[in-house]
């Protein structure tokens, strides 16, 4: 019996080889590759192709984008303004976080416009669907729901129903049966978003596809899953924490840079119009190492509360932690106070936290860190009613951010007095509402300080 030809996939990002590798050549990444079956092409015969010229740009006649709302402003926001006719949106998450009850509430919104919906779940029955939306809400309208993991099935479903929109729940157990790899696998997911794709852009029907995530948290399955679709979503959060971040990090109907603020109850999921007050909840006052930071997340500001706690170790050799921003950059900026302003930090322990559970990684954040660290090591209090934002540079001055204002804007909005913040920046705020204290370097900030003691 012949055996059956097979080459070799790399997880990551598709690339194809004839025998297994150590690194992939295309990522780099080690340990990627997968062997599976060749998918067998239908022999059809060859038409008369057709030569199409290329086009002059002027002359190509552009039209808007025609687009639905989902009823769902948090979602509206990162999807660019609405629900994009004809296009492939990919949605991924951790296990549990919420990416189901999302698109299912999206769909019940949908519904309530008059428009008809598909919901294909390959991995519940209908009466699971099914109570899980009555714990939302009641749904009324043109829901459908079809448990299926067949394409080609799924396709005649598609063509005979008619949708506007349609969820696919999830890609990695969709299968075709022209693949004879399993349902999960690289090949099958690959040709699983080709089929999908064709779907949408013939029939311009919207598809949203649901995705596993790895461990290290991106999509399961090769990287050329996300090139393919037009958006990609990734739905955040923390198990033991409330909220739910929704961040768009592919869009080509809009900003990659906009975040959607959910929390998390008992019927559902809940957007936060606010989320400046919603992380600052619960902030104590008065305490050393609290500081307050006005960060940006595309176009919304967000106030955000920078923990830091600094003690003597016992150890040779101190610890160093940072959740919610980035651990190189926080040795960094310590490394900056010791040498610029003499400050010893390599005898002690030093803790780093963005409470609340968010990820932030600008370098606006860094003015906060140096401070909460300073107050935190000189056990001084800073004013609750002040808020800070800058670059840090490596010779300790202090660099001008963008969207300024907007942070300024918001910080007095949520009812701070003192905002402190470069001195470029202040010198090209002409309307604030609340005290601007510029910065050159962290020797001025350094001077603030000690004068609250």
């Amino acid at each position: 019996m012949a055996k059956s030809k097979t080459v070799f996939f790399c997880k990551e990002c598709g690339y194809e080889s004839a025998k297994w590798l150590g690194q992939c050549p295309g990522c780099k990444e080690w340990d990627t590759f997968t062997e599976e079956p060749v998918i067998k092409k239908s022999s059809k015969p060859a038409g008369v192709r057709q030569f199409r010229e290329p086009e002059l740009i002027s002359n190509i006649k552009t039209e808007a984008e025609i687009r639905l709302t989902s009823g769902m402003e948090e979602l509206d926001r990162v999807l660019g303004g609405g629900i994009v006719q004809g296009s492939l949106v990919l949605v991924g998450g951790d296990p549990g976080i919420g990416k189901s009850t999302l698109l299912l509430q999206m769909c019940r919104e949908i519904v309530l416009r008059n428009k008809k919906v598909l919901y294909i779940s390959g991995e519940e029955s209908l009466s699971q669907i099914k109570m899980r939306a009555e714990r939302l809400g009641v749904i009324n309208g043109e829901l459908l729901l079809l448990c299926e993991t067949d394409l080609d099935l799924i396709d005649d479903v598609i063509s005979k129903c008619r949708p506007d929109i349609v969820v696919i729940d999830s890609i990695q157990t969709m299968f075709r049966e022209d693949v004879t790899a399993a349902p999960g696998s690289v090949s099958q997911v690959r040709e699983a978003t080709g089929a999908l794709m064709r779907i949408a852009k013939g029939s311009g029907i919207t598809i949203f596809i649901i995705g596993h995530v790895t461990k290290e948290g991106v999509v399961a399955g090769p990287r050329v899953l996300e090139h393919m679709v037009d958006t990609v979503l990734y739905f955040e959060g923390d198990n033991y924490a409330a909220y739910r971040v929704l961040r768009a990090v592919k869009n080509r109907f809009g900003s990659t840079n906009e975040i959607g603020v959910f929390e998390m109850q008992n019927s559902g999921l809940v957007e936060v119009k606010n989320p400046s007050e919603f992380m600052l909840k619960g902030r104590p006052e008065g305490e050393p190492g609290s500081i307050v930071a006005a960060s940006m997340e595309g176009s919304r500001p967000i106030l955000v509360e920078v923990q830091a706690l600094v003690c003597r170790t016992n150890f040779n050799m101190p610890r160093r932690t940072a959740a919610g921003t980035d651990y190189n950059r926080v040795n960094l900026l310590m490394a900056v106070l010791e040498k610029r302003e003499g400050i010893q930090m390599s005898d002690c322990d030093a803790y780093v936290n963005v409470a609340g559970g968010m990820r932030i990684t600008e370098p606006a954040l860094d003015l906060a860190i140096v401070t909460a660290l300073l107050s935190s090591s000189k056990n001084i209090a800073l004013d609750n009613k002040t808020v800070l934002f800058g670059e840090v540079g490596l010779t300790g001055e202090i660099r001008a951010v963008n969207m300024a204002e907007q942070r300024v804007a918001e910080a007095a909005k949520m009812g701070f007095e003192i905002c402190i913040l470069p001195q470029a920046n202040k010198d090209h705020i002409k309307k604030a509402g609340i005290k601007l204290i510029g910065v050159k370097n962290i020797q001025e900030v350094l001077g603030i300080l000690m004068n609250r003691r």
